[in-house]
């Protein structure tokens, strides 16, 4: 059986102990992963502080070794994702955007400029605010788009002058695992550490002394236990939490093209995706056309192994989430939902749930009023605009959502009076460097995406001249 080992100190290592991967869609163990122990954990963030203090210093040249990194990664693209899709599910097609995104996002981030800036300079004195960097950063990273994430973290941490200890979740630890040991063979020794291991290790790492930033993607639940740790030294962080995005759709819509557009930003990466659309309020009139043609969609996307080339979707991730949508499913069926498509487990290996289309469910059911984070879409009719809104927003999330409308205007004045961190405008899951990507409320603390990115991970340091 395969193993797959850490990197520490720029050297590759594997651990007393190991745990086994599973593909999701086969349930059987693949591969092991090496269980980072305390000792390895305290070198890995050792050699990250040791190594911090010459990386900061050379900004010309670490920007030269991380485009260095990114063209050497271009290699790997083709294992890295046939892992990935092994251990996460996804098509391999879409395992591959992943890793072309991730080398596009080191690019980005290895030419962005740090936003020093002088804000006075005249005859009574100078005002310079500098930015620096903080030191060892602990980055922790989810199942759903394990290299994508990672490197969203890497790359603007790194580009800021600051050394990471990165652990993946242990679902999905391979692909990062391969992901370090290619970026190792670029990048001078300790810059980047991965390890791997459970829970108990990610709260090891976030709670260690040196660690003075830390970057953290997944559920609240963990969100809220790591923002505690920091607190008692101070530690800054950056909270990417759940979401529970909603849709409104307009009446002026057509419903044969949006059915498809609202389908994937559902149900893209089966529905695996923190700021996919979780529920749909649809007016009254177009409830019955807009669900015929979801289901419809849902009944005809092929659900199978990742690396089958016809199929579209992929199984859910692991079994403990697998049951979390099989618990919310049959919650609103035993509280009068309609099924339109799909509804339980595909039956055979592997933890297929087909794209599922509900109505008849209010807002209080559970797989309204919480996110499902899987291929389980509700959708609910309203007859007032200012009522949809209401309900839209009456929940402790706020990532994303969007409308949908021909009348931009409209759409536009709809979307200031939604409580998230994004709302787009006929569109959905659309992440870019140029606009950043924030939580309200439950959904994060902090800023990702572009140069505000690259901030988070900078501290403020202002040099005061005098001239009088």
């Amino acid at each position: 059986m395969s193993q797959y080992s850490m990197s520490i100190d720029g050297q590759q290592h594997s651990g007393e102990a190991h745990f086994g991967v599973i593909n999701p869609a086969t349930e059987e163990v693949f591969a092991e992963a090496p269980e980072c122990t305390a000792e390895q954990l305290e070198s890995a963030v050792g050699s990250a502080q040791h190594a911090f203090s010459s990386w900061r210093n050379d900004e010309e040249g670490r920007r030269k070794l991380l485009l260095a990194a990114a063209e050497h990664l271009k290699t790997k693209v083709d294992d890295i994702a046939l892992t990935l899709t092994r251990e996460q599910g996804k098509p391999l097609a879409q395992a591959k955007g992943e890793l072309k995104s991730a080398i596009a996002q080191l690019k980005s981030f290895a030419r962005m400029p740090i936003p020093n800036e002088v804000t006075q300079d005249d005859a009574q004195g100078r005002i310079e605010v500098l930015h620096r960097p903080y030191g060892v950063v602990a980055a922790i990273t989810p199942w759903n788009f394990p290299v994508m994430i990672a490197m969203s973290k890497i790359a603007p941490a790194l580009t800021a002058g600051n050394t990471v200890v990165l652990k993946p979740s242990p679902f999905t630890p391979l692909a990062t695992l391969q992901l370090g040991s290619a970026l190792n063979e670029v990048l001078p020794k300790g810059v980047l550490n991965i390890v791997s291991g459970g829970n108990d290790l990610g709260a090891k790492l976030t709670s260690h002394p040196s660690v003075r930033n830390i970057s953290f993607t997944g559920s609240v639940a963990t969100g809220k236990r790591v923002a505690q740790s920091a607190a008692d030294d101070l530690k800054r962080v950056t909270l990417e939490l759940g979401g529970n995005d909603p849709a409104i759709v307009l009446p002026d819509v057509d419903v044969a093209q949006l059915a498809p557009r609202l389908f994937w930003s559902s149900f893209y990466n089966c529905g695996q995706v923190c700021l996919a659309i979780k529920r749909v309020y649809v007016p009254e009139a177009l409830l019955a056309p807009l669900v015929a043609a979801l289901a419809d969609l849902a009944r005809s996307a092929a659900v199978g192994d990742g690396l089958e080339p016809t199929t579209m979707i992929g199984p859910i991730n692991n079994r403990p989430q697998l049951e979390r949508v099989t618990e919310l499913t049959n919650d609103a069926r035993a509280h009068g939902a309609a099924v339109h498509a799909g509804g339980e487990r595909l039956g055979r290996k592997g933890y297929f749930f087909p794209p599922t289309i509900l109505t008849d469910v209010d807002d209080d059911t559970r797989v309204v009023a919480e996110e499902q984070f899987g291929p389980v879409l509700p959708v609910l009719a309203y007859r007032d605009v200012d009522s949809v809104i209401e309900r839209a927003n009456a929940t402790h999330f706020g990532l994303g959502a969007s409308v949908w409308s021909r009348d931009l205007d409209r759409a536009r004045d709809i979307a200031k009076q939604i409580d998230s961190g994004t709302v787009w405008i006929n569109q959905h899951i659309v992440l870019t460097d140029k606009a950043p990507f924030a939580g309200a409320k439950w959904s994060g603390l902090g800023v990702a995406s572009g140069r505000w990115a690259l901030e988070s991970f900078l501290q403020k340091h202002v040099i005061n001249t005098t001239r009088s």
